[in-house]
């Protein structure tokens, strides 16, 4: 059985003190929903990954997971985090290659594959962002554009590493604006990328890949994105710096 998973992605929001109360007021409200077969992640800027992974150390099934992670094992890059500091400050997840990287710092598969063999090896998870512009969207490219980002990004890893992957759909057109694919556009595209997964490493890691989906998940889109039988939880944006919010997505898995 697949793990469904939400994701929240604060990016370059809150305090620590802010950071703390929002982790708070979620464990709160989760706090008789059984998460069995279900995962939180909460993606807070670097700051407050420690604080924030005191926090949750000792709740089952909720976690911490850092907004990027260096290509590079240690050295003289000044600004970057390690896997390993990130895995010594008890972080568990690592998005990797969100959208906002690949555009405003340049990031390419090939740098973005580094940095999933460097969470494999660190035994972080990574969730790897893939999606497409609002051009390839409207000039029916999309498909191969995804395409390329999975196979360049990730398809260097065994199956057993690849086992340990997540995927994160986002289509680029919808973060932030408003907009949000449809269910069935998003499915399409889900279904597509595990059809991919199914070609080079088999039917059985296909199934277990938890894809999610990542443009605009809000409470009132959330139920239906998630019935969607390719469709296994959500990187969230926005929503996830509201608690309220994003426990009614947490509980739309």
């Amino acid at each position: 059985m697949r793990n469904k998973i939400v994701a929240g992605n604060w990016k370059m929001n809150t305090t620590i003190s802010e950071g703390k109360k929002l982790v708070i007021d979620i464990l709160s409200a989760i706090e008789d929903m059984n998460l069995q077969d279900k995962k939180v992640v909460f993606a807070s800027p670097f700051i407050s990954l420690s604080s924030i992974a005191k926090l949750v150390n000792y709740v089952e099934n909720v976690y911490v997971g850092s907004q990027n992670i260096s290509s590079h094992e240690s050295g003289a890059y000044t600004g970057e985090i390690s896997a390993n500091m990130l895995a010594a400050a008890g972080v568990k997840f690592a998005i990797v290659g969100h959208s906002e990287r690949r555009e405003y710092f340049s990031e390419t598969n090939q740098v973005l594959a580094e940095k999933v063999s460097q969470s494999i090896d660190h035994r972080l998870i990574p969730i790897y962002c893939c999606g497409e512009v609002l051009e390839e969207r409207k000039n029916g490219n999309f498909k191969s554009v995804i395409k390329s980002q999975i196979e360049e990004g990730l398809f260097h890893l065994t199956p057993t590493d690849f086992s340990r992957v997540v995927i994160a759909y986002e289509p680029v057109w919808a973060i932030g604006t408003g907009e949000t694919a449809s269910p069935d556009q998003a499915q399409e595209v889900h279904a597509f990328i595990r059809q991919l997964i199914s070609e080079k490493y088999g039917e059985a890691i296909a199934e277990l890949t938890s894809i999610l989906y990542g443009g605009s998940m809000k409470p009132d889109n959330a139920k239906r994105l998630m019935t969607m039988p390719d469709i296994d939880g959500g990187l969230v944006g926005g929503a996830s710096l509201n608690a309220s919010d994003f426990v009614k997505i947490i509980k739309s898995m």
